[in-house]
């Protein structure tokens, strides 16, 4: 049965009764003009709902957040698995709560806290590098998953964020602690190019972060940092190869649309570019070439339509499957990813909405407790159970970008952030057919020159 929108134990946190200190901050930016008021409620509902899996199956005590949930049985899922990258999200996702009133201040500030405590006190790490997955009761190492440099990344995004949003002092000072902890020189201390990860049995991993995907954030968190900061010279070392697809030309590397969405979950590239790319419209750009990759494929399964278009990294009826396209990835099935377009929202907002309206009202099994389940297949009726934090989490913070902007301009004010876009090269400039600078009404549109060779 389909959820009413907010799932119970958190409509008693007050949702509608934001606390004095709530009300004495400023409204948040207004609606931006290509989300409508109706859209913006809409968002607020999926904005809700999902806050309530980082504050449900999240321990209150170590802060860590499960990687994964079967939210149809929410209450009696006794899963331990908890991730670093789900954490920060969930850090970032209690930012956004105590801003819209989900959760009060003191709620808020006292979870962060006990999670970012754990983190510098208790939590195994290497160099200042987590693990990759680990007991959400203990800390404890599990499954033997590596060191993980990206995941880690992930996790300092979030911790940045609250350090910024929430005015406290320890949270500010473990912040700044947890972040100088990482060590980046022993990451690079043989190649421009870093490591997926580290194994205390065997060493580095033998793949390099070397393709334009999800790693900008990782590199740019490195040449940010003041205690060991990677070379500027990273940020030119992977490759920026160049696709085509109906006349569309724009950076990318494989499949799955998450590698457009991550990074840019928490850096703003909004009316920037390096020597290389905006790398904002770029994403724009290769999320409108998804959809008619997806509309394409309607030929071949009937329920893709510019009503229901996603593909990335998911769950399937025979397990999880990383796919997408183009080019195709993945035996392509007719599964539809919730989190494809909703992590999308600041580049195609229209098109988007559409879907996730779609989706809402015509697929009642596709939503949960927790807000869209990873994954469906109307054409084979399959429906996940499961909601995966990660992808739950993009489209969270997505959704207030598109909406308010708040998860970015709060990110972005920690230097570290601001330091590495300026070592890397990023300068303002004036998006061509974009009204002022940043602004997004545009995105997507294929007029956009975003890549080409280095200007030096």
């Amino acid at each position: 049965m389909a959820s009413l929108g907010i799932c119970l134990p958190c409509a008693q946190w007050g949702f509608a009764s934001p606390s004095p200190e709530q009300r004495a901050r400023p409204a948040p930016p207004p609606v931006r003009t290509y989300i409508t008021q109706e859209d913006d409620q809409f968002l607020d509902e999926i904005e809700r709902t999902v806050f309530c899996y980082f504050w449900e199956q999240a321990n209150p005590l170590t802060g860590l957040v499960k990687d994964r949930c079967n939210a149809r049985k929410a209450s009696t899922d006794n899963a331990v698995v908890a991730s670093i990258a789900a954490t920060g999200f969930g850090l970032s996702a209690l930012c956004i709560g105590e801003k819209r009133g989900f959760i009060s201040l003191n709620e808020a500030r006292a979870r962060v806290l006990n999670s970012l405590r754990f983190l510098w006190k208790t939590l195994p790490h290497h160099r200042g590098f987590f693990y990759h997955f680990a007991n959400v009761n203990t800390g404890e190492r599990l499954w033997d998953s590596e060191i993980s440099s990206v995941d880690t990344a992930i996790l300092l995004c979030g911790i940045l964020c609250c350090r910024q949003h929430f005015e406290n002092s320890e949270i500010r000072d473990l912040g700044r602690a947890i972040f100088d902890r990482v060590d980046w020189t022993w990451l690079s201390e043989d190649t421009t190019l870093l490591p997926h990860g580290w194994l205390p049995e065997v060493g580095f991993l033998p793949y390099r972060w070397d393709y334009y995907s999800e790693l900008m954030m990782m590199y740019l968190l490195g040449m940010g940092s003041t205690s060991h900061p990677l070379k500027a010279e990273t940020w030119d070392a992977w490759k920026r190869n160049i696709f085509e697809y109906d006349g569309l030309r724009y950076i990318g590397s494989f499949a799955p649309l998450f590698v457009h969405q991550y990074s840019q979950a928490w850096f703003d590239f909004r009316g920037k570019r390096d020597r290389y790319a905006d790398y904002f419209q770029n994403s724009a750009i290769a999320t409108d070439v998804h959809r008619r990759f997806c509309v394409e494929l309607g030929k071949q399964f009937p329920d893709y339509s510019d009503d229901l278009w996603g593909i990335t990294a998911s769950d399937s009826e025979k397990g999880y499957v990383v796919w997408g396209g183009p080019p195709a990835m993945g035996p392509i099935d007719g599964t539809v990813v919730p989190s494809a377009a909703g992590g999308s929202l600041p580049f195609l907002p229209q098109p988007v909405m559409r879907v996730l309206r779609n989706i809402r009202n015509r697929y009642p099994n596709a939503w949960s407790t927790y807000g869209f389940v990873n994954a469906f297949n109307p054409l084979k009726n399959w429906y996940d159970g499961d909601v995966v934090a990660i992808d739950t989490g993009i489209t969270l913070l997505m959704a207030e970008n598109a909406r308010t902007g708040f998860v970015w301009n709060t990110f972005m004010k920690n230097p570290e952030a601001a330091r590495g876009m300026q070592r890397a090269g990023f300068k303002t400039y004036q998006p061509p057919g974009s009204q002022k600078p940043g602004q997004s009404a545009s995105a997507g549109s294929p007029g956009y020159s975003v890549v080409g060779s280095p200007t030096g």
